[in-house]
């Protein structure tokens, strides 16, 4: 577990290091804050519906789904399509760590770069206290579920890094597939055969983020994120390991 935590630490100085993470963390906060403006803006309104301006903030608006959709794909593109472009990728497998400790290193280093963009919206939640008085359970299920969706998205974008050597074309492929998988829920309106109806529901991430967001923890969710992210770790994994003989 000490290696896997020295690559862990690797690939945050990595992240660090590079002018592309403080782009980022840079226009998330830009556009996280002008959203939740104008979220409280629009929620002050007399003539609006009252609701939990967090309950938007967190999955209830586009611009949340826009985020993770483009964001995610710029954190995981480089993590091992980079690394074999460069040629690094053989020094690291060559080092004496598993394909596993090397793809799971990896992982956990990326989920820390996105919880490290999340933690700034704390102030929000510190604002919004200051105000009114707070319910914390939909606020700390809301930040689970954001925590979950991100371990989901990320391990796709780490499987489709896998597969190229170019980061760019990692992204893009990251992209397409998030699209997909946000997508499935979307369509079960327009299904009519009730058991796909059914499946369709279950993978509906919007639906997903809503219970999370008022304060609902299903184990369902949790199962479907966890075991999928589990799955395209493993997939990654299993990439590193075929692209050896290549």
């Amino acid at each position: 577990m000490r290696k896997t935590w020295a690559l862990v630490w690797r690939e945050l100085i990595a992240y660090f290091s590079s002018p592309l993470a403080y782009v980022v963390m840079t226009a998330f906060l830009f556009v996280n804050g002008y959203v939740f403006w104008l979220i409280v803006a629009y929620l002050n309104d007399p003539r609006t519906q009252a609701m939990a301006p967090l309950k938007l903030l967190f999955g209830g608006t586009i611009f949340f789904w826009l985020f993770v959709l483009f964001v995610v794909p710029v954190i995981t593109m480089r993590l091992l399509a980079e690394e074999r472009r460069s040629g690094t990728l053989e020094v690291l497998l060559t080092s004496p760590v598993s394909d596993g400790q090397v793809v799971l290193a990896k992982f956990l280093s990326s989920f820390v770069f996105y919880a490290a963009l999340w933690l700034p919206t704390l102030v929000y939640v510190g604002i919004l206290a200051s105000y009114s008085k707070l319910d914390w359970g939909p606020v700390a299920s809301g930040y689970v579920g954001i925590a979950v969706l991100g371990l989901l998205f990320l391990a796709i974008g780490l499987f489709t890094s896998a597969l190229v050597r170019n980061q760019i074309l990692a992204a893009i492929l990251a992209f397409a597939v998030l699209v997909v998988v946000f997508s499935l829920g979307l369509v079960e309106n327009v299904v009519v055969n009730q058991t796909l109806k059914g499946a369709l529901g279950y993978a509906n991430l919007w639906s997903h983020m809503d219970d999370f967001s008022r304060g609902i923890l299903d184990t369902r969710h949790l199962v479907y994120s966890l075991s999928l992210s589990g799955f395209f770790v493993f997939l990654a994994t299993k990439a590193l390991e075929a692209s050896k003989g290549r």
